[in-house]
């Protein structure tokens, strides 16, 4: 996809409304500094639209991204920060389990994992709640730069294990400083567009 316009367009906090559209919406979800804004922003385009921080915590809010008036990124809090407080921590989950539970035009969630790493306990609870809501998560293993190449399958393995992944579900290696794995998950968002477009009569 040539990507026109790109911006920052709604943020909701814990007691905003959720906006309502009826263009399909990608959700990411993902630890605290596991890349999701380096992400965000590599598949905008874009170098810091959505805003990257070496402080873990950052995004408190759910962020709606407009891409080419055609579909929205949903950047959602990161989980698993130990300086946040639990009652902070409850209420950015009960804000995530509500948008889950309410968009109708939610069609993707990426999860995050850092593939140097093996999924951390609050990865596998996210993974399964994720699953329990309806959804097959796609998993983006990120900072595939900082491996060497003949580690990588080696670690996707012990991702795809650690969450209990079927065979059947979607695992992409992805690193934001050489975009690879970018165009593989722009294929399967236009795939999932393509559907919702069907389906909807669009």
């Amino acid at each position: 996809m040539i990507i026109k316009k790109a911006e920052l367009e709604t943020v909701c906090g814990i007691t905003s409304k959720l906006p309502e559209h009826s263009l399909c919406e990608f959700a990411f979800a993902g630890k605290s500094n596991v890349g999701k804004s380096s992400l965000i922003n590599a598949l905008m385009n874009r170098k810091a639209l959505a805003r990257t921080s070496s402080q873990p915590g950052k995004t408190q809010t759910i962020n709606f991204y407009n891409i080419n008036d055609a579909l929205y990124f949903v950047d959602l809090p990161g989980y698993g920060y130990a300086k946040v407080s639990l009652e902070a921590k409850e209420k950015w989950g009960k804000m995530i389990e509500v948008y889950l539970k309410k968009s109708q035009v939610l069609q993707t969630i990426f999860l995050l994992i850092d593939i140097r790493h093996e999924p951390s306990e609050n990865d596998r609870t996210m993974y399964q709640w994720i699953v329990y809501n309806g959804y097959h998560p796609v998993i983006i293993a990120t900072k595939l730069d900082k491996l060497k190449r003949s580690q990588t399958a080696k670690h996707v393995k012990m991702i795809r294990e650690g969450l209990g992944m079927e065979k059947q579900d979607i695992l992409i290696p992805f690193s934001a400083e050489t975009k690879q794995g970018r165009e593989e998950i722009w294929e399967l968002i236009e795939n999932a567009m393509d559907s919702f477009d069907s389906k909807t009569g669009i």
